[in-house]
């Protein structure tokens, strides 16, 4: 079983994780046995770093040391943080303004077009970040090879600064005509606008997105400049905090593709945070795939406010480039993540028609559900858990929280067994039924739809709620395993502490796959890569200990939609081929096995491989403890409502088997097994449940 760190153990081989969520700050400290604490406290969304400092201190008093010295002997402090997404969410970003090449202002609100529901006409987009007065055109071109056709006139620049000056302008993107070749005009710019606006954040689409297509490249530089001053004041402000409270060492940052950087190399792209805590699944995901054997794994990461899926196959974690947050859409080499609005603080309603209604409102940090009593009396998931059982009045995640089953039973009774004219418990079931259904379409969404069948994957549940519900959804998945780590409501915080440094590079290009100069390509691909291994080398690691990760992005010709097929070097047209076949029969079910193909991109990847989590393991010990109490539970449609023994968490030793119906309550999670399935404490400390029905498995 996991153990936890002693004061003793602290030293200089220790390091924090720390997840910024909607509703919980979640700290990780790892010692260097292996062993972790983890602290919960509150999130402050009006300053997030309250809740940073406020876990630090909860963390140094539980060690009985003084601050100052709990952060002296730290040796990475890695930080996911929800401060870019919230102020896109929030509408709290910067004025920005916007230079286009003339014609071209209006791309933006143009769009592509497409709708996520092709049949709805009536529903309007988000609203435009930047104004049309404030999105302005100025002369030159660069051709489609990326020459330059004509200057851009002096005049128009000084014209344009003018502007921006006078309209109080904080951040300005600059988005060119064919930039993506060559960002010479975007950097023309820049150095003339810099110069009569200093204090201004600026963003070349060049430099944060250098992709064909200026609707996606003028987003992006557009949304970077949203985010941007309020983001890295945050971080920069964090780190001055951390600095002054005792930290001797650089805050470290999650990113969208999952690797961590540090703040210094993420203060110009902090678009490349919007996924920044959802992103270190992939980290959590390397390291539990050791102590569960397998590495096919879909982790459904269940917090207060949304649920974040995450697939790995055979160890490999899918990347995205298209990514759209609340309507807004950016381009940046991201972990293929869902994340949907259903968590433990969605708010449940029953509309004018008498439907049952979930989310994707949530009650957040404060109020919270209605069971928290911090001021909330709307119906949440949580509440309906409260009132089928799952939960009693008490002291919550470790005291973060304390639970009232009465206010519960009147916000579920108030707002949802009344105008539906059924009784409370009735309610709570639906509630429950309605998530269940959110969160196997959730899955089902990086799944089915990408081609992968569930039945070969074990679901991992994550977050406070997580285990809750993965029974259940892992059954009409067809999943033969769930497993939970032990501290599952800190899913992501581990995850960071088991992330490698990592960066993304891309370059466009155009030619057929066949015929291709391949030693050009090759030589194409090490530029690329050049670029990533210098961002390693000012975070401290040598040239020749990064990883370094090829791709191509290939099409068949006359397709639209591009794949990004991973290569080795040195190229082979056969094996090139091979792969991107193999994906296209997986996505699309089909292959053209005489269909010409076209490189789209160049990519590369460096890695810089950090100290690794060590894995802690004990002797297995068989048998299991008395449950510390029974309760009347709801368990699921098929057993109803059960007298159920509880068992606490920490009672459960390695090689402990428990069959269900049963609860386990633990310091961050509950779990609830169904009738007839199997928990298994492995030699990790970890809960594997294997699904009534698979008796090999329960006997293995």
């Amino acid at each position: 079983m996991t153990e936890h760190v002693t004061k003793d153990q602290i030293a200089p081989s220790w390091r924090i994780g720390v997840d910024v969520g909607g509703t919980f700050t979640d700290m990780v400290v790892a010692g260097p046995n292996g062993g972790f604490d983890v602290f919960k406290v509150p999130s402050s969304p009006q300053s997030p770093e309250t809740a940073v400092m406020d876990a630090i201190a909860r963390a140094a008093a539980h060690f009985g040391i003084k601050v100052a010295d709990f952060l002296g002997q730290v040796t990475h402090f890695i930080h996911g943080t929800t401060i870019a997404t919230n102020t896109a969410l929030e509408g709290k970003g910067a004025r920005v303004g916007l230079i286009t090449t003339d014609g071209f202002r209006d791309a933006l609100e143009i769009r592509r077009g497409f709708r996520e529901n092709a049949w709805d006409h009536h529903t309007p987009y988000v609203p435009v970040l930047v104004p049309r007065h404030l999105r302005i055109g100025i002369g030159g071109r660069l051709d489609a090879a990326g020459a330059e056709l004509r200057r851009i006139p002096s005049g128009d620049l000084d014209r344009a600064a003018n502007i921006l000056k006078e309209e109080g302008v904080e951040a300005v993107a600059i988005c060119l005509i064919n930039s993506f070749l060559s960002g010479a005009h975007e950097q023309q710019a820049a150095d003339r606008l810099r110069r009569a606006l200093p204090d201004a954040f600026f963003t070349l689409s060049s430099d944060v997105a250098p992709f064909m297509g200026e609707y996606e490249r003028g987003s992006t530089a557009v949304l970077n400049c949203y985010i941007g001053p309020r983001t890295t004041g945050y971080l920069q402000k964090l780190e001055r905090g951390l600095g002054a409270a005792g930290l001797r060492v650089p805050l470290l940052l999650v990113q969208n593709n999952g690797g961590i950087t540090a703040v210094s190399e993420i203060a110009s792209r902090p678009v490349n945070l919007m996924l920044s805590g959802p992103a270190a699944a992939v980290g959590t995901l390397s390291y539990l795939a050791d102590g569960i054997g397998a590495n096919s794994l879909i982790s459904m990461e269940i917090g207060g406010t949304s649920c974040d899926v995450v697939l790995m196959r055979d160890g490999e974690v899918s990347q995205t480039d298209g990514v759209d947050i609340a309507g807004y859409d950016f381009v940046s080499s991201t972990v293929e993540v869902h994340t949907i609005g259903a968590g433990g603080g969605t708010i449940a309603r029953v509309d004018d028609a008498g439907m049952l209604l979930l989310g994707p409102e949530g009650a957040g940090a404060r109020p919270g559900p209605a069971c928290y009593d911090l001021g909330g009396d709307l119906p949440t998931v949580t509440d309906a858990h409260v009132v089928l059982g799952r939960f009693k009045s008490g002291p919550l995640a470790d005291g973060a929280v304390t639970i009232d089953a009465d206010r519960a039973e009147a916000a579920i009774k108030t707002y949802v067994a009344d105008p539906l004219g059924i009784a409370t418990e009735e309610a709570a079931v639906g509630l429950i039924r309605l998530m269940d259904q959110k969160l196997v379409l959730a899955v089902q969404k990086l799944s089915t739809e990408r081609g992968y069948d569930p039945r070969d994957f074990d679901l991992v549940a994550g977050g406070g709620a997580g285990p809750l519900h993965a029974g259940n959804v892992a059954r009409h998945l067809g999943c033969r395993r769930v497993y939970v780590p032990r501290a599952s409501g800190a899913f992501c915080a581990i995850g960071m502490l088991a992330s490698d440094c990592r960066h993304d590079h891309m370059r466009f290009f155009r030619g057929a796959l066949e015929g291709s100069d391949l030693p050009m390509l090759e030589a194409e691909l090490h530029d690329v890569s050049a670029a990533v291994v210098t961002r390693l080398e000012r975070e401290g690691f040598a040239p020749d200990a990064a990883e370094r990760l090829y791709f191509l992005d290939l099409r068949y010709v006359g397709q639209q939609w591009d794949i990004t097929v991973p290569v080795t070097l040195p190229l082979d047209n056969d094996s090139i081929r091979a792969g991107f076949d193999a994906r296209h029969q997986q996505f699309y079910g089909h292959i053209q096995p005489e269909g010409r193909i076209e490189i789209r991109a160049l990519r590369a990847a460096a890695i810089g491989a950090m100290p690794k989590l060590p894995h802690q393991r004990s002797a297995l010990t068989p048998g299991q403890p008395a449950p510390v109490d029974h309760r009347r539970i709801w368990v699921d449609e098929a057993a109803g409502w059960q007298d159920v023994p509880c068992y606490a968490g920490n009672s459960l030793k390695p090689g402990n088997t428990l069959i269900g119906p049963a609860v386990v309550m633990e310091q961050t999670t509950t779990l609830l097994i169904a009738q007839d399935d199997a928990l298994r404490v492995d030699a990790a400390g970890n809960f594997a449940i294997t699904l009534a029905g698979d008796a090999d498995d329960q006997n293995a």
